[in-house]
């Protein structure tokens, strides 16, 4: 039976006891759960009761949240999950240099901070690179943070305009029927995009920024033979682009201008068993400086704590099924 060991943690004040807690005490729910510890208070001090290992990253993990209260960040239960999975990578790190310093993202209605240390190294391959790709499983905040960099950019006039697109690999046959342009058909397909802008900026700025060419949301059909300067371009969805697609969306690259790709290699939807011009990308283009390509795993998942399970337990079937058609000798 392993023995429990209890650590007081003393706060500097009830307002940052009460700010650390959460709504209801929410936080430190969370870190009872994720770390298997209990949490009680006692005046200013935070008791912690269970296995060693975890009252000590519970220790850490306070220490650090506290540090950040002072420093004016109000954390909420993402922000707690978002700690814990940092330190549980590396129990040593710095919560205020990961999550406060060197990669907070001022988008105009808040601060975006990095979930985790892969959304931090994310942050800084854009920062660092003129080309970014991002991979990994949805809920890793690929698009949402490539969105905030380029509202960052565009807001402290590092660029002059923000281009979104993404392939709608169904807006052939099956969507003809619908009526409008092209651009209507697709809309569905951009919607995500727009969802994660009026997320970041208001309603009203973003409808003044669109009007004037500042932001555009385009399907990707419409970048052919453009070039783009002075811009923050973000591909999403990238694993449904042909090889064709890919190349004609990376050569549109202007001076002064940054792309980031995104995508889900193991979600590709193209028809035939076409290649991906995602996966062709990062294979052929790994080792150019300028270049920089990020995987995200499932651990890095940051939605619903439900959605990681859910990635897994996909993962594991897929597994599954493989094994049994080469063992059937399918």
């Amino acid at each position: 039976m392993v023995k429990a060991v209890e650590k007081r943690v003393l706060l500097h004040s009830n307002d940052i006891l009460r700010a650390l807690s959460g709504e209801r005490q929410a936080n430190l729910k969370v870190i009872q759960d994720d770390l298997g510890i209990s949490c009680r208070l006692f005046g200013c001090e935070i008791i912690l009761c269970g296995d060693q290992i975890g009252v000590e990253l519970g220790e850490r993990l306070i220490k650090g949240l506290a540090g950040l209260v002072s420093d004016g960040l109000t954390p909420y239960v993402s922000d707690v999950r978002g700690a814990i999975r940092i330190l549980k990578e590396n129990p040593k790190e710095n919560l205020k240099k990961v999550l406060l310093d060197s990669v907070s993202i001022r988008s105009g209605r808040r601060t975006i901070y990095p979930k985790n240390l892969t959304q931090k190294q994310y942050i800084d391959a854009i920062r660092n690179n003129d080309i970014v790709f991002g991979i990994g499983p949805a809920g890793t905040g690929k698009t949402y943070l490539a969105m905030a960099m380029a509202i960052s950019s565009i807001l402290s006039h590092d660029v002059q305009r923000i281009i979104l697109t993404r392939p709608a690999v169904e807006a052939g046959e099956r969507l003809g029927f619908l009526p409008g342009d092209l651009a209507e058909k697709v809309n569905p397909y951009l919607r995500p995009l727009y969802d994660a802008l009026y997320d970041m900026l208001s309603f009203d700025k973003i409808s003044r920024l669109t009007d004037h060419g500042v932001i555009e949301v385009a399907p990707l059909a419409f970048m052919r033979g453009r070039t783009l300067n002075e811009a923050f371009i973000i591909l999403d969805e990238a694993q449904n682009t042909t090889v064709e697609q890919m190349k004609m969306f990376l050569t549109r690259l202007g001076y002064s201008s940054k792309a980031v790709i995104t995508g889900d290699i193991t979600q590709i939807d193209l028809p035939n068993k076409e290649q991906s011009g995602l996966v062709q990308a990062v294979r052929i283009l790994r080792d150019i400086k300028g270049i920089s390509i990020v995987n995200f795993s499932k651990m890095d998942v940051v939605r619903h704590k439900l959605v990681m399970e859910i990635v897994k337990a996909y993962e594991m079937f897929e597994r599954d099924a493989k094994d049994a058609m080469q063992g059937d000798g399918v």
